[in-house]
């Protein structure tokens, strides 16, 4: 299998491997002892590995989260469901291939999966709009959602978004409106509803379908009210300071744990989830399931009061 492309931080990891590479390659053609040596260069790879991942910045986690590998939501569901069936169009405009849902069955448990795709190449992309779902998505989620509850099913949500389509058409058919619409309802289902960040978690468009009981984040996932170069555009005048704004917003998985923003940070392997996807994968599904039977022991009148309250208390005042 190919390796995964390289992040612009990774080039002293890159040129060590490199540099092993060719010391093996030289061992091996010219039959010379060189046990030390690669021994010696597999020990200073492994101390550059683990200082580099420790270390992430949160603009090197918004590259990682960008990777043009890591997994999608599809990806997901190949790995973690076992039949899962797609239900199309939200009965008012038309079917928003950036936003998609269905049944599913994860070890057994029947659910409703809804959340946002994004597209491997240009084609892709623009099928799936870059992720950025039209209004008509959002109500297609709200149906489905409604539909769940109506089977009784548990709701998962899949973000993965730089934010919500924000061009003219999308305006002239209230994207506003659809996304507020679902945040209203979305309080009020009487089904277990657990929202997991595997991506970017950009702002409106993340929380049409973000109102959750539970709310998972991949480690190297933000969530945020803006993206680092929207907040960057507004502030300094200029996309450059995008990595200054990824400091600032406090929207890595961390920093939203200790606000209280989520409930738990799922691990990823080192280096990111499109170093290994089904590792990250099993993790995702183990903690999903886990959280997901605790839910389902909850009463539904109890399970409404609990999300209302959840939010209620996030955020406080200071002087």
């Amino acid at each position: 299998m190919k390796p995964p492309t390289s992040l612009p931080f990774e080039k002293p990891l890159i040129e060590l491997e490199e540099l092993l590479s060719n010391l093996q390659d030289k061992s091996e053609e010219q039959n010379l002892d060189l046990v030390q040596e690669v021994e010696r260069l597999k020990k200073k790879i492994s101390q550059t590995r683990g200082q580099i991942y420790k270390n992430l910045t949160p603009w090197q986690r918004v590259l990682i989260v960008r990777h043009k590998d890591r997994p999608y939501l599809l990806d997901y569901l190949r790995m973690i469901t076992s039949d899962f069936v797609e239900l199309h169009g939200d009965r008012i405009h038309g079917d928003d291939k950036a936003l998609i849902g269905g049944f599913a069955t994860i070890d057994g448990e029947k659910v409703m999966v809804i959340g946002q795709q994004k597209g491997r190449d240009t084609k892709e992309n623009i099928l799936r709009n870059f992720g950025c779902a039209h209004p008509e998505g959002y109500r297609k989620a709200l149906r489905l959602m409604k539909l769940a509850t109506h089977f009784n099913l548990p709701i998962i949500t899949f973000i993965d978004t730089p934010g919500a389509f924000p061009g003219v058409p999308s305006e002239e058919r209230h994207v506003a409106e659809a996304i507020a619409v679902n945040i209203r309802e979305m309080f009020s289902l009487t089904v277990p509803v657990i929202a997991i960040v595997i991506g970017e978690g950009g702002s409106g468009g993340a929380l049409g379908i973000g109102v959750a009981d539970r709310i998972l984040i991949l480690e190297n996932a933000y969530y945020s009210v803006i993206s680092p170069e929207g907040c960057a555009s507004i502030l300094w005048k200029d996309r450059a300071y995008a990595p200054q704004a990824a400091e600032a917003l406090k929207m890595i998985a961390k920093d939203l744990l200790e606000l209280k923003l989520v409930d738990e940070i799922i691990p990823e392997p080192e280096g990111g989830a499109h170093r290994d996807p089904s590792e990250t994968a099993q993790t995702l599904k183990t903690a999903l399931l886990r959280n997901l039977k605790e839910l389902k022991e909850i009463p539904a009148k109890k399970l409404v009061e609990s999300r209302f309250e959840k939010y209620r208390h996030i955020g406080h005042f200071t002087e």
